[in-house]
């Protein structure tokens, strides 16, 4: 009798889990009505809501 291959069924669910999460990024973008930016995220862009330099901090 054959034993199990385990690293081949494992690398298997990897690649099946890959294949959803980016299946499901792509529905979500479709939704939201984005389109990709040389493959990356647009909010890893940087940040959009940072405040700015000159305003003063609350820490005082």
């Amino acid at each position: 009798m054959a034993k199990p291959n385990y690293a081949f069924e494992k690398r298997q669910r990897e690649l099946e889990k890959k294949k959803k999460k980016e299946e499901k990024a792509q529905r979500k973008q479709q939704t939201r009505g984005d389109s990709p930016v040389d493959g990356q995220n647009p909010a890893d862009a940087g940040p959009a809501d940072a405040p700015s330099p000159a305003t003063p901090s609350a820490e005082r």
